[in-house]
């Protein structure tokens, strides 16, 4: 019996996600997802400079695409572009942390600023939105379809805990700043999401946005 839970420990840890990770309730909002989800304290995060608390819940959820680093396939890997990222924005930009919510690995999703903080990552939408991003340039290519349902199960888990509204939008970034993310690929994806929306447009469209006028 022993040697049989042993060889399950082992082949359970080596299969990927999704996969159920208890997560540590002193560092994060629920104790339990339905994906593999990796804290800051496992990425190795540094203590943030400041944080700005987030008011929740939010009518927005910006996706996004890291473009550098490229794309992340194992604890290992992802972690090591957290830090790089996090050490950019702080070091190399001056901001108090890394700028995203959340980013979605090739292993599973791992926490930015999380749910209750405001992120750096949409000029004027910041106040009003989650930025989840996915690790890689998907500027010709889409996230696996494992990245795929993370992301989308983390957004639910966002909607079931109170953080993001249930009629919440999804854009992408470039609908907000004049950029090219979330790269073509994965923007013309998350256009078939059933929470996308087609507006605003563009950055030109932001004095419409009636969210935006309330802060």
């Amino acid at each position: 019996m022993i040697a049989l839970l042993i060889l399950f420990g082992i082949i359970s840890s080596s299969i990927g996600y999704p996969s159920v990770d208890k997560a540590d309730p002193s560092t994060n909002d629920v104790t339990t997802y339905d994906f593999r989800y990796v804290t800051r304290a496992e990425w190795q995060a540094k203590t943030p400079v400041q944080t700005t608390p987030l008011k929740t819940p939010v009518p927005y959820v910006v996706i996004h695409h890291t473009y550098i680093p490229g794309a992340c396939h194992t604890r290992e890997q992802c972690s090591s572009a957290m830090r790089g990222m996090q050490n950019y924005s702080m070091i190399d930009n001056n901001w108090w942390d890394i700028g995203y919510n959340f980013a979605v690995g090739g292993d599973g999703v791992y926490e930015g600023r999380g749910w209750t903080d405001r992120g750096a990552h949409s000029l004027h939408f910041n106040n009003i939105s989650i930025g989840i991003s996915f690790i890689g340039d998907y500027r010709f290519t889409v996230p696996s379809v494992e990245q795929i349902a993370a992301a989308k199960s983390l957004i639910a888990t966002g909607v079931e805990l109170g953080f993001v509204k249930p009629a919440h939008k999804i854009i992408g970034h470039r609908q907000v700043r004049r950029t090219a993310c979330p790269g073509d690929a994965l923007y013309e994806l998350i256009k078939t999401w059933d929470k996308y929306s087609p507006f605003p447009g563009s950055i030109d469209d932001l004095d419409n946005v009636e969210e935006l006028k309330k802060y």
